[in-house]
């Protein structure tokens, strides 16, 4: 049996089912084969000590496509942006 089962390749992206906000932690849960909770409560843990918890949350945001779809917030953002040909 393959290291990816049936499925192929794990891919990190933000979920569409287990979601509050932007479903990022829901994602990173489903990636780590965690509970949602325990990736919220690192994202908070991370925002009490520092504020960091809210910067990654909002990078991530932009930058992990949702399970759905192929590209991201930001490339569909750069891509809109670009000079058409």
């Amino acid at each position: 049996m393959s290291e990816y089962g049936n499925e192929g390749p794990k891919r990190l992206a933000r979920s569409t089912k287990s979601r509050m906000v932007a479903g990022v932690a829901g994602g990173v849960a489903e990636y780590l084969n965690v509970d949602p909770n325990l990736v919220r409560l690192g994202f908070a843990v991370l925002t009490v000590f520092g504020g960091l918890g809210i910067l990654l949350y909002l990078v991530a945001w932009v930058i992990l496509p949702e399970e759905s779809e192929d590209t991201s917030i930001a490339e569909q953002w750069v891509n809109s942006r670009r000079p058409k040909s």
